[in-house]
């Protein structure tokens, strides 16, 4: 497993753009532990665990369109909350 992590999300501020690649595996981990437990799931399976979104989703038991607006959630969540350390 990679010590490092890409969220591939980055926010425009004042026309600069804040980069949130190569997160530390700690870092990610400590982000996704504060995420309701909804969004904690889809995060651990997709970003930090890189399992397959079909494999989360079955595991899960919700449809992969849920999936994918969970783990949306998720990185923007992941991102608010790195950004405020």
């Amino acid at each position: 497993m990679s010590n490092f992590f890409d969220l591939d999300i980055s926010f425009d501020d004042d026309g600069e753009k804040l980069d949130l690649s190569k997160i530390a595996a700690k870092d990610l981990l400590a982000a996704i532990e504060t995420l309701p437990d909804s969004l904690k799931d889809v995060a651990m399976g997709i970003l930090y665990e890189r399992r397959t979104f079909s494999d989360v989703s079955q595991a899960l038991a919700i449809r992969q369109s849920e999936l994918v607006t969970r783990l949306h959630r998720a990185q923007l969540a992941i991102s608010m909350h790195l950004m405020r350390q």
